[in-house]
């Protein structure tokens, strides 16, 4: 328990600090509010927000797009990934290509996806689906991987069948790293949100800061980052808490804490 409370003492120190020195940095150092807004000033853009509801509106925009986006990604990388462990034929078939597509920047595929899905919200889908879904396959595999094979082949000796084997063996050992590999590739979604958000969109958080950077309002800008880290933070959390309870056999050492 103490241990618990130290943590929580030393996160909550830390966003102090960061407070503390953005404060003194607009204040102290004079730095122009149009380069770097004070807390209150954010706080204000915030509440201004949050009263017409524009705020709110936007967060529930985005996010929607953020987890669809990455749901369909993890419901097509899930099942190939684990192929691409298992299977060398599938490895030889998905890995290089896999490899290759990871590599090329999402935002020069922007002009592609409003070719083949037009400017509604499937566009903004896709976007984030290319920027999550062949890393995603990847981590899958090497997850799936990593799995100790003498575990499969004890399964296989007591006379389990290939079905028993994947959903009774592998699946359960490698569940730990595979949500470990969600909950990093949800967050490299966010990161995709504004380049999703960046052409023919009318509402979201990217949108949102990408028209107030064209009138240097800074201070929405800034609270449109906030509420990006602050659901960020929800995520994380929801996450580490499905983690704790659906594999507890795996919790760390360090999840005392």
């Amino acid at each position: 328990m103490t241990n618990k409370k130290s943590y929580k003492s030393t996160s909550f120190i830390s966003f102090a600090v960061i407070i503390l020195i953005w404060f003194t940095a607009t204040r102290v150092f004079s730095v122009n509010k149009v380069f770097l807004p004070s807390p209150g000033i954010v706080a204000e853009a915030l509440k201004r927000l949050l009263k017409d509801g524009m705020l709110l509106r936007y967060t529930w925009m985005s996010t929607k797009r953020v987890f669809i986006g990455w749901l369909i990604s993890v419901i097509a990388a899930l099942p190939l990934g684990m192929l691409t462990a298992t299977s060398r034929f599938f490895k030889a078939l998905l890995q290089p290509v896999m490899e290759f597509m990871r590599y090329l920047p999402v935002v020069a595929l922007v002009p592609l996806t409003l070719l083949y899905f037009g400017i509604g919200e499937s566009q903004k889908y896709a976007i984030i689906f290319l920027g999550t879904f062949f890393q995603l396959i990847l981590m899958v595999s090497d997850s799936v991987a990593s799995v100790d094979r003498n575990m499969i082949n004890a399964a296989a000796t007591l006379g389990a069948a290939k079905k028993q084997q994947y959903f009774r063996v592998l699946l359960p050992a490698a569940l730990p790293s595979l949500l470990d590999d969600m909950r990093l590739t949800i967050g490299w979604a966010w990161t995709y949100l504004v380049v999703a958000e960046m052409v023919a969109a009318d509402a979201g958080l990217g949108y949102m800061i990408l028209k107030n950077q064209r009138y240097l309002a800074t201070d929405v800008i800034f609270a449109g980052l906030i509420m990006i880290g602050l659901v960020g933070l929800v995520t994380d959390f929801a996450f580490r808490l499905i983690s704790y309870i659906a594999v507890p056999w795996a919790r760390r050492l360090n999840d005392n804490v």
